[in-house]
């Protein structure tokens, strides 16, 4: 019989290419993730894995086996939820894994109006990036994520996640107040302008890269910060441009700065969960929560 517990190991070194990073999802040593691939290997009675260097991939039979371990363990998702609810699961600890600015544009109201509807529900956040909290949610360590779309997230046919979208938000251009163009700037004038932006890796790095080039050339990323106070700071200090989310703006003393709306690049914004745990009474408060705060938010 083949335990669970492998599967588990099973999906987090596909996803994550390595066994030691696989193994620091897992909290587990390098050596005991070695042992459960080995000892899977054996209950199936076929290789799972080929090594190339320091990463391992999938063999034919170990992309079948990983098909059926999401199956398996979406399964698993479903008969939790429904040993909660018939518990009635009406207290308990939700862990949330979700970038800076949906913290507080989504998030933080959620809790609010939780404490309003189901005051037995607590939610422990976890500041993460959208390229991360799902790895998170993958691995365990978040039990709800919400992030973005980008390059080489999973898509929505995804088996092994279920998607709520929230809301798309548009990005704004920021330019120092004294800037030559600061009332007529479009993103094909500043295509010779010094940029400021989030590092590479980022899914808004992506975003703002992307939509300079379909306006036909490529930013000068001069400066680089993942927190939006810091880049509007030094846009402020007239070190440079930037394109930021819209509700990254929202409550912030715009210093020094003119806003500009611009057409074309947005961000998606949805809630993940891993599949099955869809009906889990402490997660559909907060699932309903969101949904409520994402369609009041007015982006445009």
């Amino acid at each position: 019989m083949i335990d669970t517990r492998r599967l588990r190991t099973l999906r987090a070194v596909a996803d994550h290419g390595t066994v030691t990073a696989a193994a620091a999802a897992l909290h587990l040593t390098p050596s005991a993730v070695s042992q459960q691939l080995v000892a899977l290997e054996h209950e199936v009675g076929h290789r799972l894995f080929t090594r190339d260097g320091r990463g391992v991939h999938l063999t034919a039979v170990g992309k079948i086996m990983l098909g059926h371990a999401n199956e398996v363990l979406a399964q698993l998702e479903r008969a939790e939820a429904e040993v909660a609810a018939y518990t009635t699961g009406e207290a308990g600890e939700v862990t949330v894994a979700c970038f800076a600015t949906a913290i507080s544009a989504v998030l933080s109201p959620a809790i609010t109006a939780l404490r309003a509807t189901s005051p037995g529900v607590r939610v422990r956040v976890l500041d993460a990036e959208g390229d991360h909290s799902l790895a998170m949610l993958l691995d365990g360590e978040a039990d709800l994520a919400i992030t973005v779309e980008y390059r080489g997230a999973p898509d929505a046919a995804d088996r092994r996640l279920a998607r709520l979208p929230l809301y798309a938000e548009p990005f704004d251009l920021v330019l120092p107040q004294e800037h030559p163009l600061a009332e007529s700037a479009t993103l094909v004038s500043l295509s010779d302008a010094t940029w400021i932006g989030p590092y590479p890796g980022n899914p808004v790095h992506d975003v703002i890269t992307f939509a300079c080039r379909q306006s036909g050339f490529t930013p000068n990323l001069a400066h680089c910060s993942d927190d939006f106070r810091a880049v509007v700071a030094l846009v402020g200090a007239g070190a440079g441009v930037a394109l930021v989310p819209r509700l990254a703006l929202r409550d912030m003393a715009l210093t020094g700065v003119a806003v500009r709306q611009t057409p074309g690049p947005e961000r998606r914004v949805f809630a993940a969960i891993r599949r099955g745990a869809d009906a889990h009474p402490l997660l559909r408060p907060l699932l309903s929560a969101l949904r409520a705060i994402a369609g009041s938010l007015g982006t445009d």
